[in-house]
């Protein structure tokens, strides 16, 4: 059976940057913009960014491109015979999985407060303990979470089902290119708010003050992590679409290009979040509580908030689903290159499969809330698996696989990664990759597990 390709460069670029965009760089990016600094963090995650993010992308995708399918099966086609590199591909797969277990639950709770901001239910002049208290019911209804999280999982599996061009990228192109304009709407909207300009300071302008505060080992260290856990690095996501690519373009200008559109929209997240919250005299948290307790806070309490809100999480349902979309291709394409499963049987049976392995995200926080492991709840535990050990792990296995002699090697991952027209990379990066960047995600890997 011939693979299946993207209809267009566009449709590769926008489902590829999907997949990289998701809730982090709206939950994460402003904040820890914000605490370290404003501009100097951003500088310094640019930089980490080219230096760390980019090159490990190339390595994913030349990967995928290289062997033409699957994780499992892509490494096996470009293993020396009677090695086991393939293994990491069960592991991607499993991360996958792990990913796709609580992601669906948190992309369900975008999907509520859409519906909650567009029916009204959301009201100017709410108080702050009612709004906040939105969240804790949503979090205490197992029902109700069940029924976002599994409608979510069916359109994810559904869309997949339709094949690559007419199910994922079609989809994919429609809800990219909605994100980008529904970001410079709510950006450009909150540039107007009273608060604007000095939310716009606190975010982006250098401040001094702010390192020596926090200190620039922590502001070098956070912009790593950043640049590193953004693009969903080291379980195949990326390699997916490398299978599926043209040989047109190298490698390295469509890394660039990814990375590009990934940092845009957590830049113009930024630009939404920090002048709307200072026009209202909150200050921005770090994590779930401000998409879901601190922002609406400031929706019911701005003019025409009700409509603000709604495209609000409008934006967010078409970061956080371009991403259950990519993984779960990744998912169904596993399935079908390794068992020769059709793409409907591999969408239906993997459906039913992640229907019932989401539920006990579900359940931890009601149900199950008392099962605990280390001080986490069920989501924490199965974010902190992928976050902190199955990304930074997975990234190092791709590295060394493309640049040892043990592996694919140096020579023939440069080859496939210059392969086309565009941006090249030089030979003369080989200590580099062969001895600085196995360090550096090492010791991403150390502080993830010590933090």
């Amino acid at each position: 059976m011939q693979r299946e390709s993207f209809g267009s460069r566009l449709g590769f670029l926008l489902v590829s940057a999907g997949c990289a965009i998701g809730i982090g760089n709206v939950w994460r990016f402003p904040y820890i913009t914000g605490k370290n600094g404003g501009g100097y963090f951003v500088l310094f995650y640019l930089v980490c960014l080219l230096l760390l993010g980019v090159p490990v992308m190339t390595m994913e995708l030349a990967v995928g491109r290289g062997g033409r399918k699957s994780a499992v099966l892509a490494y096996k086609n470009l293993e020396k015979p009677g090695s086991k590199w393939h293994i990491h591909g069960w592991f991607c797969l499993a991360g996958c999985y792990l990913l796709m277990m609580y992601y669906t639950t948190v992309t369900g709770w975008m999907v509520s407060y859409f519906g909650r901001f567009l029916t009204g239910a959301f009201t100017e002049g709410m108080t702050a303990e009612v709004v906040s208290g939105v969240f804790g019911t949503l979090l205490s209804s197992p029902g109700e979470m069940a029924i976002w999280t599994e409608i979510v999982v069916l359109l994810g599996f559904l869309v997949c089902s339709f094949g690559l061009r007419n199910g994922l990228e079609r989809i994919s192109k429609i809800m990219m290119l909605a994100l980008l304009a529904l970001i410079a709407l709510l950006a450009v909207h909150s540039l107007t708010l009273p608060g604007a300009k000095e939310g716009m300071k606190f975010y982006l302008l250098p401040s001094v003050d702010s390192i020596r505060e926090n200190g620039l080992g922590n502001l070098i260290v956070d912009a790593m992590n950043q640049a590193f856990f953004t693009l969903s690095l080291g379980i195949a996501a990326m390699e997916i679409f490398g299978s599926y690519m043209s040989e047109q373009h190298a490698l390295a200008g469509e890394a660039v290009r990814i990375c590009a559109l990934d940092t845009l929209v957590a830049l113009m997240a930024g630009t939404i979040i920090f002048p709307a919250c200072f026009s209202f005299g909150v200050k921005p948290n770090q994590g779930a509580s401000l998409i879901f307790e601190t922002l609406p806070n400031v929706f019911v309490n701005m003019k025409g908030g009700r409509l603000w809100g709604t495209l609000f999480f409008l934006f967010m349902i078409f970061a956080s689903f371009s991403t259950v979309l990519a993984v779960l291709e990744n998912i169904i394409s596993v399935c079908m290159d390794t068992f020769g499963w059709s793409r409907k049987k591999a969408a239906l049976i993997n459906g039913l499969l992640l229907a019932v392995l989401s539920l006990p995200c579900v359940l931890g926080f009601n149900v199950w809330s008392h099962v605990q492991l280390g001080g986490r709840g069920v989501l924490d535990m199965e974010d902190f698996a992928v976050s902190n050990l199955l990304l930074p792990i997975g990234s190092l296995v791709y590295l060394l696989f493309c640049v040892t002699k043990w592996g694919w090697g140096f020579d023939k991952y440069l080859a496939e990664a210059n392969r086309g027209s565009g941006l090249k990379l030089s030979p003369k990066l080989n200590p580099y990759f062969q001895w600085v960047l196995p360090v550096l995600i090492l010791l991403i890997l150390v502080q993830g597990l010590l933090g």
